[in-house]
């Protein structure tokens, strides 16, 4: 079973431009983070875009729809920042998709100490392999169904929306 990866930025693939003092995209880190977490799982990268999901605009969103509908893989990984995936993931799941589509990402880019990028790789990959079809977010070891996560912005991680 090969999955198939989308990468499109978010702090998971930014990294400090020493020129202009600012976080910065240069390229996707996915190859050397499966190279050093030694994974054996088939996959193909595809990047997309690299943006910051906060500059993401509904025709990036409208391109990854596009992609996960003319991928082959029914096993989907989407790279996304952390602030806006919930609206990525909502697109997709209004597509109805018959595939498996799991959306990660970082608090801390992947250049950085201590950063929990390659813990969510591993973990979504995990995940993408053993979930049914539907959109799920992956984030801090846990999967979310799309519309049960909430980006708790004080703790910098995700929770579940529990109704009472």
């Amino acid at each position: 079973m090969k999955i198939k990866i989308f990468a499109t930025g978010g702090t998971f693939d930014k990294e400090y431009d020493e020129i202009k003092g600012e976080l910065a995209f240069r390229d996707t880190h996915l190859l050397e983070m499966l190279s050093i977490g030694r994974s054996r799982i088939p996959v193909d990268i595809k990047t997309l875009m690299m943006v910051d999901s906060l500059d993401m605009t509904e025709d990036d969103r409208e391109i990854i729809l596009k992609n996960c509908n003319n991928s082959e893989e029914e096993r989907i990984l989407i790279i996304h920042g952390t602030d806006t995936m919930i609206e990525t993931a909502g697109l997709l799941a209004r597509g109805n998709i018959n595939k498996t589509i799991v959306i990660t990402g970082a608090m801390i880019p992947y250049k950085f100490d201590n950063s929990d990028s390659l813990f969510n790789l591993g973990s979504a990959l995990a995940f993408v392999q053993m979930l049914p079809h539907g959109v799920y977010i992956v984030m801090n070891g846990r999967y979310f169904n799309w519309n049960k996560a909430i980006k708790n912005r004080e703790l910098g991680e995700f929770e579940e929306i529990i109704h009472c």
